[in-house]
């Protein structure tokens, strides 16, 4: 597996933790911009928006476009 593809997996671990915690306890602003330590989505945002911009710029080198 490409190093896109590891990383497209880990986003949609993190879409189906997400998703899975919704559900079963509802998702409110603190919970999903200012987790407290140790709370299911702490850094969630920050992790994905890290792997979605590698995503990003693996697409661009492979299509040899820029951003």
């Amino acid at each position: 597996m490409d190093k896109k593809q590891k990383l497209i997996q880990r986003m949609l671990e993190l879409q189906r933790t997400f998703i899975a915690y919704e559900r079963q306890q509802g998702v409110n602003l603190q919970d999903y911009y200012c987790p407290e330590s140790g709370h299911t989505l702490k850094d969630y945002r920050q992790e994905y928006a890290a792997l979605a911009t590698q995503v990003i710029d693996l697409a661009h080198e492979e299509k040899g476009s820029k951003r």
